[in-house]
C-alpha cells in the first residue's frame, strides 16, 4: 500500500513540485530527451563529452548548474547536479552515460536513432540505461526547485560498462558536498523492482607466452594456444565445481559464483606455432565471497602444473593473469534509508537480488544507503534491437515525480529523517 500520493491522480491535480507537463506518461519531454541521448554514440571506447554537454545544457536552461568532472585524459566526464536546497537528507539519481558496442550485432533498426514500434522504444542504451537518464532529466527540469525541502541530485558517470572507471571521481565529488544524501537510487534496468543486492564481478586476462616455429617441427616450438586451451578448460572445470556448491539460502540466481571464458585469441596462421595466446574471462561472486580465491586457484594450477611442463620445452615460457577491473557487490541492507524509501514509492515490500553488476557497490563501500531500481529489463541489454517498453518509462517517470513530491512534503520522513 502506498503511504502517500496517488500515481493515477487526474491531470488537474498535478504533483506538488511539478511545472506544467503532459498529462500522459511518459511525457513528451522524456521521449524527446531519450531520442537525443540515443543519437549520441557513447560506446565506452569513445568520448561521452558531446552527450554530457547536451545534458549540461538542458539543466542550465532549467536554471540548474551542473558540475563536470573530467577524466584524466579530458576525453570523458561525469556530471553532478543539485536541484533544490543544498541541505542533507536528499536523494541521488545515479546512472552511467556509456553503452556497449553494436559491432558485429545484427540490428534491424538504426541503433543510434530512437525507433518506436509495438509499444517499445528501440535503440542502443534504451534499456541500459539512457531510458532512466531521460526520465530523470525530464523530471529534474520540470519540477520547481523552490518547492523541494530536500534536494534531488543527479550523478551521471562514464565508463561503467568497461570497469566503472568514472564512478570513483564522481563519488569523491559527492563526498565533498556539504549536503550528504540519505539515499542513492541506481537506475539500472530492474523492471522497476527494488534490488538490494547484486554480485561482485571482475574481468581478467590470462596471457600465455610460448615459442613460435614452423608447424612441421612442433618439438622446436611451444604452442601457446594449446596451453591457453588448458587455462580455459581449468576455468570451466572450476566453474562447474563452484556450481556444485550452491548457497541454499541465497536470493541470487544462480546461487553460486560463476566464471565465463569470453574470448580466446592467439596465433597468426595455421602453419605457424603460436607464441602468444590470450584468454579473457570474467568472474561473478556473491557479495561476501573472497574476490581473490579464483585468481589464486588459477595461479596454483598454472604454477604447479602448466609452467613446469612448458619450461621443459622452452625456458622463457610464462603465464600471467591480470585483473582488469573490479566491481564490488551490493550487500542487502535491510530497512536501510534507500530501501525503505524506494519500497514505499514503488508500493511493495519485496526486494530482489540480481547477478549482474552495477555501480551500487561503490556507493555502498562509502557508506551511502543504496538500492537499484530502474525501467526496462536486463534481458534486453547488450543485445541487437535493444529496447525498453514505453510502459516502463511511464512507470519510472511517475515514480520519480512521486519522489520529487516526497522531497517537497514537510512531514515525509520515511528513509529521509535527519
Amino acid at each position: 500500500m502506498r503511504i502517500f500520493l496517488n500515481v493515477s491522480k487526474p491531470a488537474d491535480q498535478p504533483h506538488k513540485a511539478m511545472k506544467n507537463m503532459d498529462s500522459d506518461w511518459p511525457s513528451s519531454a522524456a521521449l524527446d530527451i531519450l531520442g537525443e541521448l540515443i543519437a549520441f554514440d557513447t560506446t565506452s571506447h569513445k568520448s561521452n563529452l558531446a552527450a554530457v554537454h547536451y545534458i549540461a545544457g538542458l539543466l542550465e536552461n532549467a536554471g540548474i548548474s551542473p558540475t563536470l568532472i573530467e577524466s584524466p585524459d579530458g576525453q570523458k566526464a561525469n556530471l553532478f547536479a543539485t536541484i533544490g536546497p543544498r541541505t542533507s537528507g536528499g536523494v541521488i539519481l545515479s546512472g552511467h552515460t556509456d553503452v556497449v558496442p553494436v559491432d558485429g550485432q545484427d540490428w534491424t533498426v538504426d541503433p543510434w536513432s530512437l525507433t518506436v514500434k509495438d509499444g517499445k522504444l528501440f535503440g542502443r542504451g534504451t534499456a541500459d540505461m539512457k531510458g532512466f537518464l531521460a526520465t530523470a532529466l525530464a523530471v529534474a527540469t520540470s519540477i520547481q526547485p523552490e518547492e523541494l525541502l530536500r534536494p534531488l541530485h543527479l550523478a551521471f558517470s562514464y565508463d561503467e560498462e568497461v570497469g566503472c572507471f568514472g564512478v570513483p571521481s564522481l563519488i569523491d565529488c559527492i563526498r565533498n558536498q556539504a549536503s550528504r544524501p540519505r539515499a542513492i537510487i541506481i537506475g539500472e534496468p530492474t523492471g522497476m523492482r527494488v534490488v538490494n543486492a547484486h554480485k561482485a564481478t571482475y574481468g581478467a586476462r590470462t596471457t600465455i607466452r610460448g615459442l613460435e616455429g614452423h608447424s612441421s617441427l612442433p618439438a622446436l616450438g611451444l604452442n601457446a594456444c594449446v596451453y591457453g586451451a588448458h587455462v580455459a578448460s581449468f576455468l570451466n572445470e572450476l566453474s562447474t565445481e563452484l556450481a556444485a556448491q550452491p548457497r541454499p539460502k541465497s536470493d541470487f540466481l544462480p546461487p553460486y559464483p560463476t566464471i565465463n571464458v569470453g574470448s580466446i585469441h592467439g596465433g597468426t596462421a595455421r602453419n605457424i606455432i603460436p607464441n602468444t595466446c590470450v584468454v579473457e574471462w570474467d568472474c561473478r561472486l556473491l557479495p561476501d565471497d573472497d574476490p581473490d580465491e579464483v585468481l589464486e586457484r588459477l595461479k596454483g594450477f598454472c604454477d604447479g602444473e602448466l609452467l613446469p611442463e612448458m619450461r621443459k620445452m622452452y625456458a622463457g615460457a610464462s603465464i600471467e593473469t591480470d585483473r582488469l577491473s573490479f566491481m564490488p557487490g551490493l550487500s542487502p541492507d535491510k530497512d536501510s534509508s534507500a530501501e525503505t524509501l524506494v519500497k514505499s514509492l514503488v508500493g511493495t515490500n519485496a526486494t530482489e537480488a540480481v547477478s549482474y553488476g552495477t555501480e551500487a557497490g561503490f556507493f555502498q563501500q562509502e557508506e551511502f544507503s543504496t538500492v537499484v531500481c530502474g525501467p526496462g529489463h536486463i534481458e534486453q541489454a547488450h543485445k541487437p534491437d535493444e529496447f525498453v517498453e514505453i510502459s516502463q518509462l511511464a512507470e519510472c517517470e511517475r515514480f520519480l515525480f512521486d519522489l520529487a513530491d516526497a522531497l517537497a512534503v514537510p512531514d515525509f520522513e520515511i528513509g529521509l529523517e535527519p
